[in-house]
């Protein structure tokens, strides 16, 4: 997966309110989006929207 932009990671932070830390920090913040951005390359999405992820939960059961 290709880096996101400058103006893609300032639109992003602005965004999710972290214009102080865009601001203050902004190769901290090009960092974090570069490590989210590299996270997000690793999860396979599925292959059927139906299946989930991770089996139902159930109160009571396995305790």
């Amino acid at each position: 997966m290709e880096s996101m932009d400058k103006p893609t990671i300032e639109l992003l932070a602005r965004r999710a309110g972290l214009a102080k830390a865009l601001a203050e920090f902004p190769d901290d913040v090009a960092a974090a989006a570069k490590q989210a951005a590299d996270v997000m390359s690793k999860i396979k999405q599925p292959t059927d929207p139906a299946a989930e992820p991770w089996p139902p939960m159930k109160a009571g059961r396995g305790l």
